[in-house]
Parts: structure tokens; sequence; C-alpha cells
């Protein structure tokens, strides 16, 4: 870790901390100079992403939480605060995906996907943000998508989500300026991570690294970055793609076959 991304001494809490991108979040994070708040639905995971901060001689308090449970979150950030002293980074990771076609879809599905991408994220914000805003400082960071900049098929009830979400905070980030609580959006692309082990990316576009992702969470916080789109290069060539023309954009997702296909692997954390 380079001595400019360093967080010595922070108190960061990461929801989803179990798997994936929030574990990585919290093992970078902790690599900064973070002691980590873990908070998901899976203890026996969660004590292993806190094996992993503890290795680095950091604290690691484990909370297990729903974040579609609002009176949950809020203890759980009672928690963290409780045990860290504070909390100076709240990273809002969790989520579930949902792989398909619009015309498909089903009412409660979608409600499912906002509840617990949006609804489920803004638990987390609501919790934690009165703390911050009484000490006058703090970062929220939160793990949006690049499909909340342009939605690729088949993940109409995800992008929905993901497009609430990315307006939200862009506008949060707006209201809050001058308080010293700092808004981060990252932006990832397809990562490896158990949500979709059962889609295949085309090698254009191949499933990054989450570490990817986990490093990018740190450099938003130490730099105060707004946005942060994850790889960065096909990322941006996508969102100026839709800036000339959405034709422009949609016949890059078509020719690059950025929908990707279906294994056989079993889809897990979907709205059934």
């Amino acid at each position: 870790m380079s001595r400019k991304l360093r967080l010595e001494g922070k108190k960061a809490a990461v929801t989803g901390a179990s798997s994936g991108i929030g574990r990585a979040s919290a093992i970078n994070l902790a690599k900064a100079g973070c002691d980590v708040a873990l908070i998901a639905r899976d203890i026996d995971r969660l004590n292993e992403t806190a094996a992993e901060i503890r290795k680095l001689g950091r604290q690691a308090v484990v909370i297990t939480a729903d974040i579609t449970d609002g009176e949950a979150v809020r203890a759980a950030v009672e928690t963290a605060v409780r045990e860290l002293g504070c909390i100076d980074i709240f990273h809002c990771n969790a989520g579930i995906y949902l792989r398909c076609p619009a015309k498909d879809l089903r009412m409660d599905q979608i409600r499912k996907l906002m509840e617990v991408d949006f609804f489920g994220c803004l638990n987390c914000v609501y919790a934690v943000l009165p703390h911050m805003l009484q000490r006058g400082k703090g970062h929220i960071v939160t793990t949006c998508s690049m499909d909340g900049k342009k939605g690729v098929p088949p993940d109409a009830a995800y992008v929905a989500a993901k497009f609430a979400m990315n307006g939200f905070f862009q506008v949060m980030r707006q209201e809050l300026r001058g308080t010293g609580v700092n808004i981060s959006i990252i932006y990832p692309s397809r990562m490896d991570t158990p949500q979709i082990r059962h889609v295949d990316c085309p090698g254009i576009t191949p499933k990054g690294d989450p570490d990817m992702v986990g490093r990018a969470v740190v450099r938003a916080v130490v730099r105060n970055k707004g946005e942060m789109m994850v790889p960065w290069f096909s990322c941006k060539l996508l969102v100026l793609a839709e800036a000339i023309s959405y034709r422009l954009s949609e016949w890059l997702i078509r020719v690059n076959h950025l929908a990707g296909t279906e294994n056989e692997e079993e889809a897990i954390n979907e709205a059934k």
C-alpha cells in the first residue's frame, strides 16, 4: 500500500463484507490502516474476513444484520460505533443481482431488487449519517454499478435499482457539500463475485478482480473522489459513447456481447 493511500487509525464499516467486493473493500481498508466493522448475514464468512483483517494487525468487529431491516441496521451502526469509537468511513456495498429480460419480470422480483439494492442502501445511509453530521466529518462510499450509468440487457430490474442509487447519491453529494461528510460512488463493471458466477463475460470485458474495487474504495476516500469507474478505460469508453449517441453505446453493447451468457452454475442472491 502506497504511503499516499493511508488511512491510519480511521474506523470503517462495510456491508456485504462476507464475500466479493465487500470482503475486498474491508481488507483493503484494513491494509490502509483502518479498523473495520464487518456487516452481513453470513456469520461464518464474516469471521473468515475478520480473521484476514486481524492478521493485518487491525481490529475487526463482526456484526450480523440484514440491510432491508432498518432497525437491525441502526443497531449494527450503534454496535460499530460502540466497539470502534466512531465511524469515519461507511461503505454501502451489500446487494443482490437478478438476470431476467424485462418482459419476463414479475413485480415482486422488481420490488425485491429495489428493497435490497436501493432502500437497503438508504437504511445504511440514514443510520450512519446523523453520527457523521454530528461529528462534522465522515465519508460514505456506495457500490453502484456501470449498470447505473448505462443499462445492459438482461438486467432491467437491477439496472432500475442502480439508476435510482446513482441519482440519489449524486444529489446527496451536492447537498452535503460543506458539512464535512463526503460521498463517493463506485461504478464497477462485472466483477468475479459469487453473485455472477453463473454469467460468462466476453473476452473484451472479462470479469474483474474484486480487489480492484477494494483498492478503488481506498483511493476514493483518500483523494475524495466523487465518482470512480472500475476498470476506468472500458467503462469510460461506454459512458463517452452514450454521451455521443445512445445508438452508438447500444451498438457497442450488441457487437461486443456485453450482456454475456449464462453457464451451468447455479445463480445465487437472485430475487426468486
